[in-house]
C-alpha cells in the first residue's frame, strides 16, 4: 500500500520540480526534462526524477512504520 501512495506523491514531486526547472528554459541535464502530452493536454515531465522521487517518497513512507 505505502508503494501506491508513493507513486503518487513522486508524481507530484516530479510535476512540480519539472514545472519550475523547466520554465527557466533547462532540461535539468540528468533529469531528461521533456514535454509530454496526453489528451491534448502538455506538461513537463521527467521519468529519472519520477523515478527518485517515488523512491524517496517509498524509502520515508517505510520508515515511518
Amino acid at each position: 500500500m505505502s508503494l501506491i501512495k508513493a507513486l503518487l506523491l513522486g508524481g507530484i514531486l516530479t510535476f512540480v520540480v519539472s514545472t519550475v526547472i523547466h520554465s527557466g528554459g533547462s532540461t535539468g541535464g540528468f533529469l531528461k526534462i521533456h514535454e509530454l502530452a496526453i489528451a491534448g493536454q502538455a506538461f513537463e515531465w521527467s521519468w529519472p526524477l519520477f523515478i527518485a522521487a517515488t523512491g524517496l517518497a517509498w524509502g520515508i513512507m517505510l520508515m515511518m512504520r
